[in-house]
This record gives structure tokens, C-alpha cells and sequence, in this order.
């Protein structure tokens, strides 16, 4: 798994200051009033940094920004960032000064110093997620900051915050990982083994083969997988850390690599369907933070993993099959596989765990990043206050989600002359056929929310907290639900 940068607190140390090697950072008020540590830095480097805040160039900079200046004087750094930011800045503007700060090449650590910066933690999660690099295939050594200190008045009062944080970014690094690994790396077994090993962070981890799904009936599902080599899986995933209560459960569509089968996509971008298991990642991503900070809830991940291929043996469009549920599906195009996977996987996860709600997530559809584009994620669900909760805690990690609507007169869309229904109603409002065909598979008393996230789990311009590729997207979001909602006591994770 990609490393995250390694982040230490220390005491405030002035001396210290003139000697710290790398990058130095400290950080300025709007109005250009300074802590302790930049009145210090200031006299340092004769004044520099009060000519920075004196100057029209601080006017123009946004709270969040930074300046870098290069070789200051008085000091051994080989840059110091001046970096503009309230006492009490809002979050998305303390994530954005750590970006700031993982931008730069070239150094291989970072002392930052300001003793009394609220908010330190999020300033901590953007240089981590923005850190980010996925170099694993790549033979040249990355040229980023690897370690960072932290100068603060009262570390041991910042610490369990800080906790949290590092357990929060190793979610989303192990989701980016996964989403970032080519198809013939991560199979499908390769995927299932990877899950084996969080076993260590205390999840119960089950592997449901192929003879175990075909026992239960998840004909949907398997159809997707039989032309291709990497054998169909489910991996279940469970945290236990809430007592008796009934467990939240996530279910992530786990395509590791899809050609669109026997109704084949255009070659050009096919290489980008490797993130095409976007939604089992963040499922996994989101687990792993849970075990890490160990939350006080009950939380279960189910994925679904098939690759879906042409062959002698590949689905037909015009074949049918039976779901786990009983159901039949007439397979029109077999380039929408992801919601036979889903149907399946959800049925089973509402049987076995009667949850207290299900979320499902998948790279759905490519009309949702017609309608959407590359900022939101598409929200469905039958439940008005699970939708809003979800919503809320997007709105709070900063990570865009958008509520489309059901309704029954989209139906007729899926409805099949030969079966109880058809996978696909066409490019007429196709994300939302796509939800109403999930939502065939969700219990009636079960509360539900599809989130169809192709437009955001992989990009190709950077992001604020992320480089272009995989971003990792709903893991805070998800963390965040189960903090406010299911946690047995929220507080006591901080």
C-alpha cells in the first residue's frame, strides 16, 4: 500500500527553527498578524516575511494559499511557505493550506510551525491526501515530502485528533491504490486477498468462491464473470465495534476490469476501465478506517468481484438470467453489468445481515457524468432522511453528491417481453433506469441509497486534495455517516 507521509508532533521549539532542513512552513493571519513561531521566522530572515504581508501579492491571496520563498535568508531550509490562514479557518480552507503545502517538489521533510493553528488536523489530512503519488510501477524514486513535523504548543491535546486523521487517509490511500492498479495486477483474487489481510486490523473477512455463490442462486451476478478466466467472488467484510445493534451495510460494485463483454466498448479509453471496481474500493477504503480508528459501530462491507470479458463462454445480449432473488433479467446489452453484480450482492446483504440500511456504490453509469460531470456523485434512495444524513456529511468532508430522482413511471423503461425485467432501458435518463433497477432489489422496510460515482472516482485534472486518477472519493463521507449516526458514542473517537 502506498505510504502516506509521516506526521509527528513536537513542543514549539524556536531554537529549532533556524536549523530545520527541507521546507519550512508557518503560517500568517489574513490581517498579517503572526504566531509566536512566524514573528520568530520573520526576524530570522530580516523582515521578510512582514514585507510578504505588507505587499498587494498578500491582498490577492486567498485564505488557504500560500507563498513559497525560495533559499531564505537565516534559515538552512531550502524554502520557507508562508501560508495564509485564519486562527479558526473554515475546513475546506485548512485542507487547502496542507495541499498547499504537499505541492512542492523537492524535499524530503517539512517542520511546520504555528502553536496555536486551529483546525491542524484538516491542515494535516490535505498535505496527506494531497501527497499522494501512486509510483508503484514506476521505477524512478518519488521527489515529495516523505516525513512532516509538526510544531505545536500542546501536542499530547492534538494527538488523538491526529489519530483519527492518519486513520481516515489510509482509507482513502488504500482505496486510490486499488483503483489506480492495473487489471492484470489486481484480479479478482488479487482484490480477495488484499481484504484477507485486514483480518489484522481486526475485520471478519469472508470469501464467498464461485460454488458458494452458485448455491445461493446469484445467477446475475456470475453471468457477468463466466467469459473470463479470474474466478467470480464476494467478499464480506465486518466490523463489529457496536454492540447488538443492527449494522450498516455497504455494498460496492467490484468490476476489476471491464471490456463491456460481448457488447464490447470502443478501444480508445478502454485502458481506463481498470477503475471500473471504483465502488468495492471505496467499500474497502471505508472499512479499513473503521478497523483503524476502531468505531464504535457496526458496520458491514460486501463487494462483488467479476471481470467482465468476451469469450466463447461470455454472456449474450439476449440471454436471461435468474438473481439471487428470484427474479428474471433479460440481458440487453452486457456493457451494463455493474447493476447484475449489485442486484445480487444486495439481495444477499439484506438476507443474511437484516441491516439497519444499505448504501451501494458503483462506477453506474456514464450518463451521470453527462448530467453530473466530474463534481458530484449521483444520489438515489427511497428514504428522504438517509439520503439527507449522506448528504449532510458530504456537504461537511467537502466531497460533491447530488439527489436525482425515482419514481415509478421510469419502470416501463426496464420493463422485458420475455422476462421480469430487462438490465438496461437505454440512453434516455440512464442513470436513473439504473437506480430503478436496483431499487427492484431492496427491500421494501430497508432504507437505501444508490450512489453512482463514475464521474468522481477517477479523474483527469487534479483536484484539490488529489492528483489526477483515482481520488478516493466518499470514504470521508462515508466515515463521516458513520460517525454521526451509528457511532455507540461519537464522542469518545474525537
Amino acid at each position: 500500500m502506498t505510504k502516506p507521509i509521516s506526521l509527528t508532533l513536537t513542543t514549539t521549539d524556536l531554537d529549532a527553527l533556524a536549523g530545520a532542513e527541507g521546507k519550512l512552513a508557518i503560517v500568517v493571519t489574513p490581517d498579517g498578524k503572526m504566531d509566536q513561531p512566524a514573528r520568530r521566522v520573520n526576524r530570522l530572515t530580516k523582515g521578510a516575511v512582514a514585507r510578504l504581508t505588507e505587499s498587494k501579492k498578500w491582498e490577492k491571496m486567498k485564505p488557504g494559499e500560500g507563498f513559497v520563498i525560495g533559499f531564505p535568508v537565516g534559515l538552512a531550509a531550502e524554502a520557507l511557505s508562508v501560508v495564509k490562514l485564519d486562527r479558526r479557518p473554515k475546513l475546506d480552507e485548512a485542507r487547502k493550506a496542507g495541499a498547499e503545502l504537499a505541492r512542492f517538489k523537492g524535499d524530503a521533510a517539512l517542520t511546520l510551525a504555528a502553536s496555536n493553528q486551529g483546525r491542524l488536523d484538516e491542515l494535516a489530512l490535505g498535505l496527506i491526501l494531497r501527497g499522494y503519488a501512486f509510483t508503484t510501477h514506476q521505477t524512478e524514486e518519488r521527489d515529495a515530502i516523505q516525513d512532516a513535523r509538526f510544531m505545536v504548543n500542546k501536542p499530547e491535546e492534538q494527538e488523538q485528533a491526529l489519530a483519527s486523521i492518519r486513520a481516515r487517509a489510509e482509507g482513502v490511500f488504500f482505496t486510490r491504490d486499488l483503483v489506480s492498479e492495473p487489471a492484470n495486477v489486481l484480479t479478482t483474487q488479487e482484490f480477495a486477498d488484499r481484504l484477507e489481510a485486514m483480518r489484522d486490523l481486526g475485520l471478519k473477512v469472508e470469501v464467498l468462491e464461485e460454488d458458494k455463490l452458485t448455491d445461493l442462486g446469484m445467477g446475475a451476478l456470475l453471468g457477468v464473470g463466466q467469459g473470463s478466466e479470474s474466478p467470480s467472488k464476494v467478499v464480506v467484510m465486518e466490523w463489529t465495534g457496536g454492540g447488538d445493534e443492527a449494522p450498516l451495510a455497504l455494498v460496492g460494485k467490484g468490476v476489476v476490469f471491464d471490456t463491456g463483454g460481448i457488447s464490447l466498448k470502443p478501444a480508445a479509453g478502454m485502458e481506463d476501465m481498470t477503475m471500473d471496481m471504483g465502488g468495492a474500493g471505496v467499500v474497502s477504503g471505508v472499512m479499513r478506517t473503521l478497523a483503524l480508528r476502531k468505531a464504535k459501530a457496526n458496520v458491514v462491507g460486501l463487494v462483488g468481484l467479476v471481470e467482465n470479458m468476451p469469450d466463447g463462454r461470455a454472456q449474450r445480449p439476449g440471454d436471461v438470467v435468474r438473481s439471487m432473488k428470484g427474479d428474471t433479467i433479460e440481458v440487453i446489452n452486457t456493457d451494463a453489468e455493474g447493476r447484475l453484480v449489485l442486484a445480487d450482492v444486495l439481495w444477499y446483504a439484506q438476507e443474511r445481515f437484516r441491516p439497519a440500511g444499505v448504501i451501494d456504490l458503483a462506477t453506474l453509469t456514464g450518463a451521470i457524468i453527462i448530467g453530473l460531470g466530474h463534481e458530484n456523485a449521483g444520489v438515489f434512495s427511497n428514504d428522504n432522511g438517509f439520503a439527507n444524513s449522506f448528504l449532510r456529511a458530504a456537504r461537511a468532508e467537502e466531497e460533491g453528491a447530488w439527489r436525482l430522482p425515482l419514481g415509478k413511471a421510469y419502470d416501463k423503461l426496464i420493463k422485458s417481453d420475455i422476462a421480469d425485467m430487462k438490465n438496461t432501458g437505454g440512453r434516455p435518463a440512464g442513470s436513473i433506469t439504473a437506480a430503478q433497477f436496483l431499487q427492484r432489489f431492496i427491500k421494501e422496510d430497508c432504507p437505501w441509497i444508490h450512489l453512482d460515482i463514475a464521474g468522481v472516482a477517477h479523474v483527469k485534472s487534479d483536484t484539490a486534495l488529489a492528483p489526477k486518477g483515482a481520488t478516493g472519493w466518499g470514504v470521508l463521507a462515508l466515515d463521516r455517516l458513520v460517525r454521526d449516526g451509528y457511532e455507540a458514542d461519537p464522542a469518545a473517537d474525537g
